[in-house]
């Protein structure tokens, strides 16, 4: 009962998280789409007024005339509304959802005892540590060199490195899948704690200042407005990097190679570029940016480069004679009958063999997932095992028949070191 009340568990976080997501990637998209379209007004009651840019839009049978204020606006006549919640649930669902899989679940999701054979308080520990470090980190590269001479470049520079390295240290110290999640998981937290920490309270000083009645110093609430740019910018370039991670937990073949911390920065970065092209592509149209295209077309080479790069990693097929003997197939249902225990390879390449070459062999390799050979179900064992034996998700839709039993048996030879010899 407990396992089918954490699925569901698990499914109405995961639904939650999705829907919280896409509110709060929309409306950050479309405030950006604003800022890159608003032109500046020659109408003098909107100038006289503080616009500084407007735009006419046309959707749902209905036309919109949004406007920006440079600075405050002397009087707002209807209800403020506030874009906050949609940033503050999705963090709220997506560290539930994380909880739930990953550190309820540490020994099977975040630990590979072949990288780090350490406890799972410890795993926790250290992953919840990369949430809280690097928002500190970056919180304290955009506010010294933020708003210096060529700032943005430094800051991009700066920001880029340390997540290099905190991809390279993830995928060193937690299994290729959990370490994925965890590196968007990080920049995620960043994003909304922009929001939490800068962005909504300097909105709410403004706020305060406007409605006091009181004269205040246009320069001074300006600061406010240019960091909360800063920030909304910065949370646009992370929202295609974040997202590529937490998909990516769907595609083994991302993760369960060598080098898979260059895969996860290379598509990380291909996917901030080509959000570049579509940020400055707006401005282009109006002449106000350079031509986006290079950005676009650095970004789908570098998703090039990764497909060309991991196809050549892939494992060079063994001669039939290395491979054991597949000839025999699976008597019972009884893991006893098929080779002397767990600790032997065959007894669960029997398995394999009757359950999963169909999908996962010479001829078809689904996912780029390949366990006919030694070579291929050492490098995929721990996705074998979380797939196969703890969300009971393959076979899909269990159309090869896997029982309990065979299930149970990898499980058993996982767990006493997945050895393939």
């Amino acid at each position: 009962m407990e396992a089918y009340l954490l699925d569901w568990v698990n499914l109405l976080l995961r639904w939650l998280h999705v829907i919280t997501a896409i509110a709060w990637i929309g409306s950050s998209f479309y405030f950006v789409f604003l800022d890159n379209n608003l032109l500046r007004p020659k109408s003098p009651d909107l100038l006289e007024k503080g616009v500084d840019g407007a735009m006419w839009a046309v959707h749902g049978g209905g036309f919109y005339n949004p406007q920006k204020y440079m600075v405050a606006p002397k009087k707002i006549h209807t209800e403020l509304h506030w874009f906050y919640w949609e940033s503050y649930s999705t963090w709220l669902s997506g560290f539930a959802l994380f909880t739930v899989l990953y550190l309820y679940n540490a020994g099977t999701f975040l630990i590979d005892k072949s990288l780090m054979d350490w406890s799972p308080a410890a795993a926790i520990s250290a992953a919840l540590g990369f949430l809280v470090a690097f928002w500190l980190i970056y919180d304290r590269i955009c506010q010294w060199f933020g708003f210096r001479e060529k700032g943005d470049a430094i800051v991009g520079a700066l920001v880029f490195a340390v997540i290099c390295v905190a991809s390279w240290a993830a995928c060193q110290l937690f299994a290729g899948r959990a370490a994925f999640l965890l590196v968007g998981a990080m920049i995620a937290t960043a994003m909304s704690a922009n929001v939490f920490f800068w962005i909504i309270p300097g909105q709410r000083t403004v706020v305060a200042a406007m409605t006091s009645g009181e004269k205040v110093d246009p320069k001074a609430l300006a600061i406010h407005g240019k960091r909360g740019k800063q920030r909304s910018v910065h949370n646009t370039y992370f929202t295609l990097p974040v997202i590529f991670a937490m998909l990516s937990n769907h595609y083994g073949f991302l993760y369960t190679n060598k080098y898979n911390w260059a895969v996860l920065i290379l598509m990380m970065l291909a996917g901030a570029l080509i959000r570049q092209f579509f940020v400055q592509r707006h401005g282009w149209h109006h002449g106000r940016a350079a031509n986006p295209w290079p950005f676009a077309a650095v970004g789908v080479v570098l998703i090039l480069a990764v497909i060309v790069g991991m196809k050549a990693l892939e494992p060079v097929p063994v001669p039939a004679a290395a491979t054991t003997d597949t000839s025999k197939s699976v008597a019972n249902n009884d893991p006893a009958t098929l080779g002397s225990g767990p600790n032997n390879f065959k007894t669960v390449q029997h398995v394999l063999e009757q359950r999963c070459y169909m999908c996962h062999g010479a001829q078809v390799q689904m996912k780029n997932v390949r366990l006919d050979t030694p070579e291929g179900v050492k490098t995929n064992a721990q996705m074998v095992y979380q797939q196969v034996v703890v969300l009971k998700q393959m076979p899909m839709n269990n159309a090869t028949g896997l029982t309990e039993a065979e299930r149970a048996l990898i499980g058993e030879w996982f767990k006493a070191g997945a050895k393939t010899q």
